[in-house]
């Protein structure tokens, strides 16, 4: 689990380290994103296929078994059938309007601290978007989805051998905590 408070500096600074340890391909491209730049917005009902794709490319990348079928209707009901959803979805919108990743969050609960802080379940981009600032535009979503809330601080986890997202969340501030995460299915016979 990682824990970074919701400043905005931090995400300012993840983008200027990233920016300079760039190769002249990646930075170019990053080049042609400041002219006509992505953004970052909330889903739409019309992007749930598209996130439920990047979620099934996110669960291949992390080595882990696929979604369910159904995806996008189950994330429209949490989205979008309720008066008042948890889960909020953030997408990173090329400027073609091609969807390049997408990052979900909700607010949780520790007992210990005895307050509300909002866990990121998933961070995701295209290979091909990495490394082009989009990170850092996801994360600061994310933390103002957590200053809307009014929480002060986001966790989250990430694999212990995806190096590149543990230099990414080192270059936000973010530290991290050892712990091993457990999954357990309480309708098991």
């Amino acid at each position: 689990m990682t824990t970074v408070p919701a400043a905005a500096a931090a995400a300012a600074a993840a983008a200027a380290a990233a920016a300079a340890s760039e190769p002249a391909s990646a930075a170019a491209a990053a080049s042609d994103l400041a002219r006509d730049p992505a953004r970052v917005r909330h889903a739409r009902q019309e992007d749930l296929a598209r996130v439920a794709e990047l979620a099934a490319e996110h669960a291949a990348y992390e080595q882990a078994a696929p979604p369910a079928p159904g995806l996008a209707d189950r994330l429209h009901c949490l989205l979008f059938g309720t008066p008042a959803p948890r889960l909020r979805c953030l997408v990173a919108e090329l400027p073609d309007t091609t969807l390049a990743g997408y990052a979900t969050c909700a607010p949780e609960l520790s007992t210990w601290d005895a307050a509300e802080y909002l866990h990121m379940d998933c961070l995701y981009l295209t290979e091909a978007a990495r490394g082009h600032g989009l990170g850092p535009l996801l994360m600061e979503a994310v933390a103002t989805e957590a200053r809307t809330l009014g929480l002060a601080r986001v966790e989250w986890q990430t694999p212990e051998w995806n190096e590149g997202a543990i230099r990414f969340y080192d270059r936000l501030g973010a530290t991290p905590k050892r712990k091993l995460r457990y999954s357990w299915r309480a309708d098991a016979d």
